[in-house]
């Protein structure tokens, strides 16, 4: 085998290289357009008005989104709690009792699997199971699909962030007699706990800009939500309405609406590198 010049050799990295600048400079250069698109456009639709007041019927300038964003945070809120705990028990037995057993293997696959899975999908099933049966869409039906879609996550975070832990903690807590749940919610959980905040925080990012469960399970409403059992307005749907109407106030409303999203998703992602870093320097 003829060994490749030097010279060839350094063209193709610096070649690499480039292109690597290259790609990354258009990534950002594309990033801040879409930034600069909604921060701009969105910008003008706020105002107390926006965040406290109902729509107006079409056609009718003024109004707000007030109901959309108190739809959207118990929806949220109660996806969290339906979620979280499920999906951080299956990260405990994954990472604590099941470790290499075929039902922890079978659990990690199907983990897996949900992960992948288009949320139009999870959608359509919580559509058939909590929609169908009752003919009515309601909010907890989305919560629920927004429950499901949180699982994955926050269960592969748990098993990720539980197994970071030195046996040598669970040891030392054992040889004093402490049953093992107690070991893992007292020592355990509180020594990964920045990094199980990460995976939640995670979770609720990725639920957080979601449409097209909502379309099969919430829909959406021009009211303020009383109970989530009728349908629940929500930021995504509306945007999803507003963007493709023909009326320019309505328009500005679904820009005003993204930035509120995105402004979400940024904090969220800020909270999340932070955490994560802080959770780093303590493994090390």
């Amino acid at each position: 085998m003829r060994p490749r010049s030097m010279a060839r050799r350094a063209f193709v990295n610096h070649l690499v290289v480039v292109i690597s600048y290259v790609v990354s400079a258009l990534f950002l250069f594309i990033l801040g357009w879409v930034l600069y698109e909604v921060v701009s456009r969105g910008g003008a639709a706020w105002n107390w008005s926006f965040f406290t007041k109902l729509p107006t019927p079409p056609g009718i300038s003024g109004g707000g989104l007030g109901n959309a964003i108190v739809g959207t945070l118990m929806m949220t809120v109660l996806a969290v709690v339906i979620g979280v705990p499920v999906g951080l028990l299956a990260g405990v037995y994954l990472a604590e009792f099941g470790v290499e057993s075929r039902f922890a293997n079978v659990l990690r696959f199907m983990c897996s699997v949900l992960m992948g899975t288009p949320s139009i999908i999870i959608g359509m099933f919580v559509y058939a199971l909590l929609v169908v049966p009752v003919r009515q869409f309601s909010g907890y039906a989305g919560a629920a699909a927004l429950a499901i879609l949180m699982l994955p996550v926050v269960t592969k975070t748990a098993e990720d962030i539980l197994k970071l832990v030195p046996d040598t903690l669970r040891e030392s807590a054992l040889t004093l007699a402490a049953p093992r749940w107690k070991v893992t919610l007292g020592i355990v959980f509180r020594a990964g706990k920045s990094g199980l905040l990460t995976g939640i925080l995670l979770a609720v990012a990725r639920i957080s800009g979601e449409t097209a469960p909502l379309l099969f399970t919430t829909l959406n409403s021009p009211y303020w939500p009383g109970w989530l059992k009728q349908p629940t307005a929500n930021l995504t749907v509306t945007i999803f309405n507003y963007a493709m109407s023909p009326y320019v106030d309505w328009q500005q409303k679904a820009w005003g609406a993204s930035l509120l999203i995105t402004v979400s998703v940024l904090l969220l992602t800020v909270i999340t590198r932070f955490s994560l870093r802080d959770n780093r320097k303590w493994s090390s």
